[in-house]
């Protein structure tokens, strides 16, 4: 039996010992320890089980982290942490007060840039590039790995396009695999799959016309030659791209077969790769297919629907649509700007378009909401998921800024649903016509009602509603956060405590403000998201228009990057849990 060899490897110079022939070896046992932690830990599995070879060969053949390598995104950096370290903890993974589930220069030296979101790693990699040469460290080397669907972003191309005429140190690697979470689309997968089947001359090659030296394409899980071509590469001076083919879940029959769902499986068989079994239990829905296939309902009554998304069709559920309603329903890719301009475009020729983007996501959009939608004061509906705290994604993913970066802009609706009813209503009264944008966001996970498919009716906007009677406290709460609020309020046998779900944060509903402010000593306000900037602030930006004097205290995501960990567990940490909440109504009583 072959000794085991990643035992005893804890950095990069203890891998360099190993002799060329060893790698093949060390390669299978990274691929069983990823599975064998994953299978019971969770995590990204397919994305990490893809580039294993490539991890290896990066760490023999480059001096890290003297050579600096950066990781698009980061969901296949698990091979990477393991042999950088953090072999001992990895089972932390993304656990609270564990390693983190992406590269993140605060956790090792290893990890040159932090990352989460799509497209950065050909910017960040040419920006340190160019500051080696400054400091005349001329013989750095500076590598991006990135994925045939990130590299098909817009900043990829910028990125690109830079560095093209620069003499940075740089070799960009694409890492094709035709697949990002869900399938890559668009002319340029198109383009890459004639590259791999030699169909195209030589001189057509885009990188090529960009300037830079390309190689390829190899094949990713052949550690020889990928090694080989490594090292010929790191005797050339200038930017570079490399051209890798692999299999995403490679070394797992099952991720290998099904490798939308293999992208974070959950809790799995290591053995056959068989995913645990779900229970029986009837559960409420979750949000995002609330929102699928109400979608769906909706546009087969309203021709004018038409459904967009930010290569998350899945992860939508806009792939309701897509496979229901396929000339309406686009999945751009990872172009999130690109949806929100081709959404306003879409609104100026009298359609009704549906613009699904998580909310961490619509931050790399912010202009395009400004000037593209706002402005021109454009029907879009923009459609937020995994608003608030998302889990074990952590700060990178949180949902937590929408509220205050959208609340600022002019002509903006602002509607966050308290449970599955209030969404699809919601979405049933903006497809009626408004005659501006509006942003509904709503949360990763399940609601609470099994019967949510109830017949639409038409919301007023700008209202809220009276959840509970009371009289001396008002608690004021956004969105699904009121399942804590109502949980935490019904361990009280007390008439002091009213409860009013307030839905929009713009327009507030003045009106019911007016009555609350005049009834109430005290107004506590609870959100999932950032207290600064957020419905909190809004509430008081009111009280102190109007001169009111009530005491106000604010409940939400303090001014600070909250970690990963459940859900659950951070909501505790920042006071938003239904305990926490009990607590601070038991102070004013």
């Amino acid at each position: 039996m072959a000794s085991n060899l990643l035992t005893s490897i804890n950095t990069p110079d203890d891998l360099k010992k190993l002799a060329p022939e060893q790698l093949p070896q060390l390669a299978k046992e990274l691929r069983s320890f990823i599975i064998d932690i994953l299978s019971v830990k969770e995590g990204h599995l397919g994305a990490s089980l893809g580039v294993v070879e490539l991890t290896i060969a990066l760490h023999y053949v480059f001096n890290t982290p003297d050579d600096l390598l950066v990781w698009d995104v980061g969901h296949q950096a698990y091979g990477h942490k393991i042999l950088t370290e953090r072999r001992e903890v990895f089972h932390t993974n993304r656990q609270l007060n564990g390693i983190s589930g992406f590269p993140k220069r605060s956790e090792s030296k290893y990890d040159t840039f932090g990352v989460g979101h799509s497209s950065t790693s050909i910017s960040a990699a040419l920006g340190m590039a160019i500051a080696s040469n400054l400091k005349g460290l001329t013989d750095r080397h500076h590598i991006a790995v990135v994925g045939d669907a990130s590299i098909a972003s817009g900043m990829a191309f910028e990125a690109l396009n830079h560095a093209g005429v620069s003499d940075a140190n740089l070799l960009v690697i694409l890492n094709d695999n035709t697949i990002g979470i869900d399938p890559s689309v668009g002319a340029l997968k198109e383009y890459l799959t004639n590259v791999k089947e030699r169909k195209l001359r030589n001189q057509q090659n885009i990188f090529e016309a960009l300037n830079f030296n390309y190689s390829g394409p190899i094949n990713g899980h052949d550690i020889d030659i990928v090694v080989n071509e490594l090292s010929r590469l790191k005797k050339i001076k200038g930017p570079k791209f490399l051209h890798i083919i692999t299999t995403k879940g490679k070394g797992l029959k099952k991720a290998e077969q099904d490798q939308v769902r293999y992208h974070a499986p959950g809790k799995f068989d290591k053995v056959t790769g068989e995913l645990a079994p779900k229970t029986n239990k009837v559960q409420p829905p979750k949000f995002q297919d609330v929102f699928g296939r109400t979608i769906v309902e909706l546009a087969q009554k309203n021709k004018k629907i038409v459904g967009i998304t930010p290569a998350m069709p899945t992860g939508s559920s806009l792939k309701f649509m897509m496979d229901e309603i396929p000339d309406r329903a686009f999945d751009v890719g990872i172009a999130e700007q690109h949806a929100v301009t081709l959404a306003a475009g879409m609104a100026t020729e009298g359609l009704i378009p549906f613009c699904n983007i998580y909310s961490t996501f619509l931050q790399r959009a912010y202009d395009q909401v400004i000037h593209d939608v706002a402005i021109q004061n454009l029907p879009v509906i923009f459609c937020l998921d995994r608003a608030g705290l998302v889990g074990q994604d952590g700060a990178t993913h949180h949902g937590v800024f929408d509220i205050a970066y959208l609340r600022c802009i002019p002509n903006l609706i602002i509607f966050a649903p308290a449970n599955e009813t209030e969404l699809r209503n919601i979405m049933y009264t903006a497809q009626l016509g408004l005659n501006q944008p509006i942003a509904i966001r709503y949360p990763r996970g399940r609601g609470i009602l099994n019967e949510w498919r109830t017949p639409f009716e038409k919301i007023e906007i700008g209202t809220g509603t009276l959840l509970k009677e009371g009289s001396s406290i008002a608690v004021l709460s956004l969105g699904f956060i009121a399942k804590n609020v109502t949980e935490a309020i019904n361990r009280f046998n007390n008439e002091k405590i009213a409860h009013f779900g307030m839905r929009f944060v713009k327009p507030l509903d003045e009106n019911l403000l007016h009555h609350i402010f005049k009834k109430f000593n005290t107004v506590i306000t609870v959100e999932d998201g950032s207290i600064k900037g957020g419905f909190g602030s809004a509430i008081a930006e009111f009280a102190t228009e109007h001169h009111y004097t009530s005491t106000i205290k604010s409940l939400g995501v303090p001014d600070r990057f909250i970690e990963h960990g459940t859900v659950e567990q951070l909501q505790e940490i920042v006071g938003i849990d239904t305990n926490s909440i009990e607590e601070t109504l038991q102070q004013f009583l």
